[in-house]
């Protein structure tokens, strides 16, 4: 006779930050049995990394993650788990053959230019270099760029970059993408603006591992929630009335019925180099379009202060391409053209029609989030949507 497969309270289909964050609170808030299964060979999604011994760098396996928030919840949440480096995200630009810090600021502006502008006259340069545009809203990205810095700075910095990361000319593009597009008049080149900023001290696997070290939660890899042939799939869940959180693309979910919602991926090139420094960063854009990639990840640059841990002969780069994603490549940004938004909306509607699940993530919900919107957004799926699910 076949044996009777015990499912545990509650299915989590994704290792990444949200499924973690909603494993973790099942557990601590209603001492529930969680099994979680991923598709892939490791826990953490997106932020996963992993030690180089070559060179000692922490490698971000999909490129770099840096975490930042302003939000006070979601920074308490995460301190449980791991403390933070006081890395402060700076970046810079290659063009042209120099250097420039970046985003936008008063020491760029007076470099590209070879000035030594005051704060109220960069501003009013920028707005003369706007020309007709300046203060006016346009609706593609190539004048949105121009009327936020002016042309010069936007053609030098924005204007081929955009081009080589979205694999289409900016006056075809929306507005949208560079919305928040920051221009800042003075000397301040943080990238964030955020309250709180920095890398986990013991890496970002440490700190994930951390999150689910409790005998209630069992995580199996390499394992397809479609696939049939293992227990926690789709279909036996469904029949079993199993509560599952689903953070996979929602277009997949439905076998794509309605369409497919696309993405945009990165390809890395990884160079390694006979010293110890080669950026002196550790991100470097490159704005022309005669350089096929649009940046370059040194990630020995994040972790100063891991220095004597290191190798001071070697170093490893990543080069990153952007291209359009097919189904088979890591989707990463939503492209979000009108019809993906309203392609997306009809894969909601069918989602809400489905009681026991809770869809989350950049996957499940068709959105670009940094990772500490993506803990904020698991906390208050946890509570509205999960708890109710585990207490039925």
């Amino acid at each position: 006779m076949a044996q009777e497969t015990q499912y545990p309270d509650l299915v989590i289909v994704g290792a990444g930050l949200f499924g973690l964050t909603i494993a973790q609170q099942a557990v601590e808030k209603y001492g529930a049995n969680v099994q979680i299964i991923d598709i892939r060979d490791h826990i953490g999604g997106n932020a996963y990394s992993y030690m180089d011994e070559e060179t000692g760098a922490e490698i971000h396996k999909y490129g770099a993650h840096l975490f930042h928030t302003s939000n006070q919840r979601v920074w308490d949440y995460v301190n449980r788990f791991t403390e933070f480096t006081d890395y402060v995200h700076r970046v810079y630009a290659t063009h042209n053959g120099e250097v420039y810090p970046l985003p936008t600021n008063l020491g760029t502006i007076n470099q590209f230019f070879h000035a030594h502008y005051t704060p109220a006259e960069a501003k009013a340069l920028i707005e003369e270099q706007a020309g007709e545009l300046a203060g006016k809203d346009p609706q593609n990205l190539n004048d949105k760029g121009i009327s936020l810095i002016g042309r010069p700075l936007y053609e030098a910095f924005i204007k081929n970059y955009t081009a080589k990361q979205w694999q289409t000319d900016p006056s075809e593009l929306p507005a949208s993408i560079i919305t928040r597009l920051p221009v800042r008049f003075n000397y301040d080149n943080r990238y964030f603006k955020d309250t709180y900023e920095g890398l986990p001290v013991d890496g970002y696997t440490a700190w994930f591992e951390r999150m689910i070290d409790d005998p209630r939660i069992t995580v199996t890899l390499n394992t397809d929630f479609f696939d049939e042939s293992q227990p926690f799939n789709k279909k036996a869940l469904q029949e079993a009335g199993v509560p599952v959180v689903y953070t996979g693309p929602i277009d997949r979910y439905f076998d794509y019925d309605l369409g497919e919602l696309k993405w945009r991926t990165v390809d890395f090139k990884e160079v390694r180099y006979d010293e110890g420094d080669h950026f002196g960063c550790p991100v470097m854009n490159f704005s022309d379009a005669e350089v096929p990639y649009t940046r370059a990840i040194e990630f020995k640059n994040f972790n100063p202060e891991r220095k004597d841990q290191q190798n001071p002969d070697r170093t490893v780069v990543w080069e990153e391409y952007s291209r359009f994603a097919t189904r088979d490549d890591e989707p990463y940004y939503p492209i979000n053209t009108d019809d993906d938004k309203a392609l997306y909306a009809q894969y909601a509607a069918k989602a809400a029609e489905e009681p026991k699940t809770v869809f989350g993530g950049r996957l499940g919900t068709y959105k670009y989030y940094d990772m500490h919107n993506v803990i904020d957004t698991a906390l208050t799926a946890f509570e509205e949507q999960v708890a109710p699910l585990l207490e039925g």
